[in-house]
């Protein structure tokens, strides 16, 4: 049952648990039709395995076999195992649930809300959904909200919302979502806090303002006039996080997501486990297929140009702060959930405060001015040579090229458009392009 639950396997009846085979091991007229039954009888949906005799060092071996099973989970006895690795693995609810939502290649967000209706859904934070996907395609989308909420399968026939739809466009409060978020000065003393449950959309920016309105911002004298400005964490990276943590949530579980500012660290916890069997140990090597909890939500992230793809966002997230002279961040389970740990220089400042001059030779010898110049001195140069050598290119056509997300190619075109080595022409709303400056 296990290994029907997963990919699949065999096993072998008559050897030792060294592979060899038992030269007392018999199989009796009647013994393979038996086993046969067994596990027919005691399998929902009942599964019936090949069976074959198989010669080993010249002595039979019986070898039950079993591909993976189409409907899952497979329960025995009323209990659901999953073959993970070497070893059973007895599956919780929130498995047995997810599993059987992937086998029909579904998510629980993609479901009819049982407690909300369309009465429930803000059109105009529809509308604001369009818009934003209209800045990244190069086909618009000219439906009205509903339409645009039936194609992507939101609204459903018999006018039910999906869950999804509920989380991502509600008028009202969305007590599913809520996210805790302090500032603490000490482990147990608390500065500053606040309660977010707005919709998903709204959540990132709203969690992102408040972070950035408790970390440092140093300004880097660089003998330009105006100074450069390096905030305490990488922010493309604080906002990758941010993202995975509400796309990939749990909405299930009962508990609020919790972020925790320290003077020099910041933690991020989600509710509920990894899901499909992953464990941290592929999850941080990168050793894993990918997997999005919630379909529906990660499909409209993407088409919003919020998120890039699905599986990337681990090793960007890690080689962000590595490149940006910081500790790479932890990954761990922790109380039943996920927590992503983040961890700043070290340099003791007041909140919010400013430190002058050059800040260099620090963390083991990491020069930060050296390596934020070398990274934007690099991208801008590969934007402006990719722009000179294909006139007329968009923003989409950027993003696909350079493969990162939205804002940060927005970034590196502003910084060219300010040095007025780029320019745009045509209209914004109708997707405009990307020229060399005259």
């Amino acid at each position: 049952m296990a290994f029907a639950n997963a990919e699949g396997g065999s096993v072998y009846v008559g050897v030792d648990d060294n592979g060899v085979a038992i030269s007392s091991f018999k199989i009796g007229k009647e013994s393979v039709q038996q086993w046969t039954n067994e596990i027919k009888n005691k399998t929902i949906p009942s599964i019936i395995p090949d069976v074959a005799v198989e010669e080993m060092d010249g002595l039979s071996v019986l070898v039950f076999s079993i591909q993976e099973f189409p409907i899952k989970p497979v329960a025995f006895k009323g209990r659901y195992y999953k073959r993970v690795k070497n070893a059973n693995y007895q599956m919780n609810l929130q498995e047995i649930s997810d599993l059987h939502l992937k086998t029909f290649n579904s998510s629980w967000d993609y479901y009819p809300s049982p407690h909300y209706d369309l009465g429930s859904i803000d059109l105009d934070k529809v509308n604001r959904f369009i818009e934003s996907s209209n800045g990244i395609r190069e086909t618009q989308i000219q439906d009205d909200p509903l339409t645009v909420l039936r194609k992507f399968e939101m609204l459903k026939e018999n006018g039910q919302i999906a869950n999804a739809c509920h989380l991502l466009f509600s008028k009202n409060e969305v007590f599913d979502a809520t996210i805790s978020i302090g500032r603490f000065s000490t482990e147990t003393s608390i500065k500053d806090s606040i309660v977010l449950r707005s919709d998903l959309f709204t959540e990132v920016e709203a969690t992102l303002a408040f972070v950035r309105k408790h970390m440092n911002k140093n300004y880097i004298i660089t003998g330009d006039p105006k100074r450069e400005e390096r905030w305490e964490y990488p922010l493309d990276a604080l906002r990758e996080i941010v993202v995975n943590m509400i796309v990939h949530r749990d909405y299930q579980n009962t508990g609020d997501s919790i972020i925790k500012i320290f003077d020099h660290k910041i933690e991020f916890y989600n509710p509920g486990g990894l899901g499909n069997g992953m464990t941290f140990d592929e999850l941080c090597a990168g050793t894993y297929t990918s997997y999005a909890r919630n379909r529906k939500i990660a499909d409209l992230f993407r088409e919003a140009g919020i998120i890039e793809k699905y599986g990337s966002g681990i090793k960007r997230i890690t080689n962000a702060f590595v490149h940006y002279g910081l500790t790479a961040p932890t990954f761990e389970a922790f109380q039943n959930g996920f927590r992503v740990t983040v961890y700043a220089n070290g340099t003791e400042t007041n909140d919010g405060g400013v430190n002058g001059g050059v800040r260099g030779g620090v963390n083991g010898g990491v020069n930060l001015e050296k390596v934020d110049a070398a990274i934007l001195d690099s991208n801008s140069n590969s934007i402006f040579s990719f722009i000179a050598k294909n006139p007329g290119v968009n923003i989409l056509s950027l993003i696909n090229h350079f493969s990162v997300p939205k804002r940060t190619v927005e970034r590196w075109v502003k910084q060219l458009k300010d040095d007025r080595k780029i320019e745009f022409r045509g209209a914004p709303k109708t997707g405009g392009y990307w020229v060399i400056g005259s």
